[in-house]
């Protein structure tokens, strides 16, 4: 037994091919010479997801090449596994009839992503190639705004009337099992008009017996998705109420398709990466991404912060000759920029999350807002007594320990307070917190710090 498991055991730990520099050498190497047989031997046997991870690691000449060469011959889930920036940049290379019998055969939800990287005049083409039915499918999906639950659904799905018996439905999913959708976790229970009004978990359908009444297994009441929902707050809801699956209704109550779970996980991690890369201030970079895309992206963002930084280098022009008097001035106040900056963004991540994650309202803003202000000052204390022990030593001088301390203080109550009210501040005005939170947070910490800093120094050391 252990010399069959074995084998199976080094597949599952085998290093992906995409992380393998020789492999993808030889890939770009057999594209450069334009080899179709050695790019099929190369590619042949990689699974979906590791033949998409390679086309995301080769540079784009290559993958270009790759479409020309041998696209028609790769298998259609492909095309739904690439990202959307290289699935934007291959399409083009493919011909319109082979996407569009392509399309006819990946789901409806995943048919509905490719369609929209598509360009608009090679769309019509596409779709003129396609089956009226997916066609129908994705002209309805592309109806819907980005990021909906419109663009997430599968219009492929199982429905039965709620006087069936589990031994109907099971010999009619048999009868039909062409007609069934590639993974799906619940039989959706229907009345006359189509409106769902219970659903029965595929395992529970399985333990039933034959004779079992639909009505006597299935759950109720349903979450039911409308398709103009934002996905963040349809993966919000999967994640509250721990959903396999979800059905979708029209205005009038009727099943129209549903979500699964594994669109959801890839929603989830999408916003969570869009939000984490908004919370630095830059957008998405991608691998394809150009130098002056990048950029682009992040330069006004930069000159914010530029903004933000000659001022707080005018407040510090304000106490010039108190620094001339006492150059100890000058090597301490980033220690409480710094400190205060880094106490703030402590504050900041925690209201950031809480925002997304809907956990933060207004209902219970004040409780946050105590908390962070609190945990910030108690901080404060507990490193204003171990920086101006440090101060004392150093420069032997009680009076600027004392001030450092102070400020210190001053500039960790003040950064609690900035973490968790700018972001709230911001969603109040309709902006998003993640994207210019920590350049208002850093900006309030650095004009705090320097000022409790220098003015209290003047007024305790030089008055």
């Amino acid at each position: 037994m252990s010399t069959e498991t074995e084998p199976a055991a080094a597949e599952q730990t085998r290093r992906p091919p995409s992380e393998d520099p020789h492999f993808i050498a030889s890939v770009v190497g057999a594209a450069g010479d334009h080899d179709a047989p050695l790019l099929r031997r190369l590619l042949a046997g990689l699974d979906t997801p590791d033949l998409a991870d390679v086309i995301e690691h080769v540079p784009l000449e290559t993958a270009l090449t790759i479409a020309r060469l041998i696209g028609r011959e790769l298998p259609v889930e492909l095309l739904a596994d690439l990202s959307w920036e290289r699935r934007e940049q291959v399409l083009p290379e493919l011909p319109p009839e082979f996407v569009g019998k392509a399309l006819g055969e990946l789901d409806t939800d995943d048919a509905a992503a490719v369609a929209a990287d598509i360009d608009e005049k090679q769309l019509g083409q596409v779709l003129a190639a396609a089956d009226e039915d997916t066609r129908l499918a994705v002209e309805e999906a592309l109806s819907f705004e980005e990021e909906t639950a419109g663009r997430l659904m599968q219009r492929e799905y199982v429905a039965a009337p709620e006087g069936d018996r589990v031994g109907d439905v099971i010999d009619r999913m048999r009868a039909d099992s062409a007609e069934l959708p590639d993974e799906f976790f619940e039989i959706y229970v229907v009345d006359a008009a189509m409106r769902p009004i219970g659903a029965v978990r595929v395992s529970s359908l399985i333990r039933s017996r034959r004779e079992t009444p639909l009505l006597d297994i299935m759950r109720s009441p349903l979450i039911l998705i409308r398709p103009e929902m934002d996905q963040e707050e349809v993966a919000q809801t999967f994640q509250k109420y721990h959903m396999a699956s979800a059905p979708v209704v029209d205005e009038a109550g009727r099943l129209t398709g549903m979500v699964t779970v594994d669109d959801i996980v890839d929603v989830i991690s999408e916003e969570s990466e869009e939000d984490l890369l908004r919370l630095a201030g830059v957008s998405e970079a991608a691998q394809t991404d150009s130098v002056l895309r990048s950029v682009r992206a992040r330069a006004p963002w930069l000159l914010v912060n530029l903004g933000t930084a000659v001022i707080a280098s005018w407040v510090i022009s304000r106490f010039e000759g108190s620094i001339d008097q006492l150059v100890a001035l000058a090597v301490l106040m980033p220690i409480v920029a710094s400190m205060g900056g880094n106490a703030g963004t402590q504050a900041l991540a925690v209201a950031v999350r809480a925002i997304a994650a809907r956990d933060l309202t207004e209902g219970n803003a004040g409780r946050y807002v105590v908390r962070e202000t609190m945990t910030a000052v108690s901080n404060g204390f507990i490193f204003a007594l171990v920086l101006a022990a440090v101060v004392a030593i150093w420069f032997q001088n009680g009076l600027l320990a004392w001030a450092i301390a102070l400020a210190i203080l001053i500039n960790f109550a003040c950064a609690g307070l900035a973490g968790i009210l700018v972001p709230l501040t911001l969603r109040r005005l309709g902006a998003d917190p993640a994207v210019s939170s920590s350049v208002f947070v850093t900006f309030v910490t650095d004009i705090v710090g320097f000022l409790a800093f220098l003015g209290l120094a003047t007024l305790i050391l030089l008055s």
